[in-house]
């Protein structure tokens, strides 16, 4: 079933239907054995105008090359951006961001490369979006959950992160803060000012959060099951967990006097 997304008056679309464009950023780092599975998959959805754009950081198991035949395959569907003088999830997602932008996406989703969100859900996020300026998708509001696989403490570790360190720390009260898997509208990214973003790392949703939630935009969150990676390692080295952790701190101090008349001024579209 086709997920209804409001018309972009003025702005054709992709196909040129005037429905609007939404683009779904994937920031890759060896992801070669998922990325052509999930490319199927995100196109088999029913949803009108889908671009995907993949945001490789020089992976070496050839990802890029990858993207690059996926995106030969799927002409107008697929585009690839190549990363080799930075690194970093959060200015890969800025970069991914920027391109969304500058096609004219109204709607620009995030999500993991590897399958621990699941392509079905987009449609969800995309029409919880009709009534939100970003809708986050959650595994700590009702009927969210996480892989069973899951050991206690890594459990434990994501709990802390998000009721402890992010609720307690920086009052927020987005109950799954360091979820990937959002969807933003147009405006909402235009007024956060992307180059006002300083983080690089994991921490990076959590600044994003942050900034959305003091800037007063209207913030959902929906529940999604959250499988574990399906092929290959996690990204999620201790060294990670411990920068994101003493980062937050940061965050706190750098945007304390965000408010939403702080709101950048969105770009005017004819």
């Amino acid at each position: 079933m086709t997920t209804a997304i409001e018309k972009w008056p003025g702005e054709p679309g992709a196909d040129g239907t005037g429905e609007a464009l939404v683009c779904v950023v994937l920031p890759t780092y060896n992801e070669a054995d998922n990325l052509p599975a999930l490319t199927a998959a995100l196109l088999a959805q029913s949803i009108p105008n889908l671009i995907m754009i993949v945001v490789d950081d020089a992976s070496p198991d050839g990802t890029g090359q990858v993207a690059d035949r996926l995106a030969a395959l799927h002409p107008g569907h697929v585009r690839v951006l190549h990363r080799t003088s930075e690194r970093g999830l959060g200015r890969a997602y800025v970069a991914g961001f920027h391109q969304a932008l500058s096609l004219g996406a109204q709607y620009i989703v995030q999500m993991d490369a590897d399958f621990s969100h699941s392509p079905a859900d987009v449609a969800r996020l995309l029409e919880a979006a009709q009534h939100a300026d970003l809708v986050i998708g959650s595994r700590y509001v009702d009927g969210g959950g996480l892989d069973s696989d899951w050991s206690w403490w890594r459990r434990f570790l994501s709990w802390w992160a998000n009721k402890v360190w992010a609720q307690l720390f920086l009052g927020t009260q987005i109950q799954d803060a360091t979820a990937g898997f959002r969807c933003w509208r147009r405006a909402t990214l235009e007024g956060i000012g992307l180059e006002r973003v300083r983080s690089n790392g994991y921490v990076f949703q959590v600044e994003m959060s942050f900034m959305a939630e003091r800037l007063g935009y209207r913030i959902v969150e929906i529940p999604i099951y959250f499988e574990d990676r399906r092929v290959g390692h996690s990204k999620m080295t201790w060294g990670v967990k411990l920068e994101a952790t003493w980062r937050t701190v940061a965050l706190r101090w750098r945007h304390r006097h965000l408010a939403a008349e702080g709101r950048m001024r969105s770009v005017q579209r004819a």
